[in-house]
């Protein structure tokens, strides 16, 4: 149990700041699925920037590496060349 009134509110702090990011976190990898299940070019082009964008956001706020958001980036953009 903590004994100081700050380390009680780094308690407080890092808890809803921890389900913030398993929310975010588990809201991209949602729609990173959904994005990988499409069939249709066309949708795929318009998902794309929405998902990148949420996981240049995760990368921003330290949530996943920069490296990560960019490997995934990558793929995605390979899936959508790949579909006819």
């Amino acid at each position: 149990m903590a004994n100081h009134k700050s380390s009680e509110k780094r308690i407080r702090q890092t808890k809803v700041r921890r389900l913030t990011n398993r929310y975010a976190f588990r809201t991209t990898r949602n729609s990173v699925h959904k994005f990988r299940n499409l069939t249709s070019k066309e949708e795929a082009v318009k998902l794309y920037p929405e998902v990148c964008s949420m996981l240049d956001k995760l990368a921003k706020k330290n949530v996943i590496h920069q490296n990560k958001a960019n490997n995934l980036k990558s793929k995605l953009a390979a899936h959508v060349n790949s579909l006819s």
